[in-house]
């Protein structure tokens, strides 16, 4: 698990936090027929990671979980859920787990005027595999150290981009996930609203970068998309355009056009 949790920090460096997006601009909705990228997935990110204090992570992940462990090593070896029980909701009733906190945005995600901060947490479920992408991802949001919004994640563990691209006062996350297999590293994106507390997905990306350079075989080559909009009227969501680019492995990377499009 403790490989899983590198490369989730890997793939968190190849999106940049929701603090530093001010690289990415944004022009204010209601202005027509603007088109302007929405992220590029061909530019490599820094490192940047939250700063999370103890205090801060036990006070959040106390208010989601009832009970859970503080280091993978205490899992119970003997464990074993029933036959017929989803495992990884099996380990979670039991406390089976040593979550913790991957990212966090401040925003308003719930309704306009909300002073907010939603994190993604790792819940690293004990004994979950590869399969099961080492274990569930959750959307945590509180307002006032409340807790308001507790929702899966749907196994994306990174935000790379807060938005409020409908002009409602009500912001948006661009939030991906990855994995690795056999040396080739995916990427898969998706915007999502917390509107009211319900998770909607606005977009979905699918895969918007992929890397088989680290297997180093023959013919390796990385792709990534560059999401772009056409900006339209305030109050409704922009129309999306993926351009997909290819690069061989060599450094720095010169990218070519390859399609234009959903890739997976």
């Amino acid at each position: 698990m403790k490989t899983f949790l590198f490369l989730l920090l890997f793939l968190s460096t190849t999106a940049i936090s929701a603090t530093t997006i001010v690289a990415q601009k944004q022009s204010a909705p209601g202005v027509p027929n603007q088109r302007q990228t929405l992220y590029d997935f061909r530019v490599v990110r820094k490192n940047v990671f939250p700063k999370i204090s103890p205090a801060l992570q036990r006070a959040v992940l106390s208010s989601i979980f009832r009970k859970y462990l503080t280091d993978e090593n205490k899992c119970n070896p003997q464990w074993e859920p029933r036959n017929g029980v989803d495992p990884l909701l099996a380990a979670r009733n039991a406390g089976q787990m040593a979550p913790s906190i991957v990212d966090q945005a401040n925003g308003s995600f719930t309704a306009p005027g909300q002073t907010e901060t939603a994190y993604v947490v790792s819940v690293s479920e004990c004994n979950a595999s590869h399969a099961e992408n080492f274990g569930t991802k959750r959307i945590a949001i509180f307002s006032g150290g409340k807790l308001v919004v507790d929702v899966d994640a749907d196994f994306r563990s990174s935000i790379v981009r807060k938005t409020d691209l409908d002009g409602d006062g009500v912001d948006e996350l661009l939030l991906t996930s990855g994995d690795m297999n056999q040396g080739t590293i995916v990427e898969l994106a998706a915007l999502i609203s917390f509107r009211y507390g319900r998770r909607q997905v606005i977009e979905d990306f699918g895969t918007v970068s992929e890397d088989s350079c680290p297997s180093e075989t023959p013919g390796s080559v990385a792709t990534a998309a560059v999401l772009s909009m056409m900006l339209g009227r305030a109050g409704k969501f922009p129309k999306f355009r993926i351009d997909n680019y290819q690069a061989s492995c060599r450094k720095p990377k010169r990218w070519r056009f390859l399609s234009t499009g959903k890739v997976g």
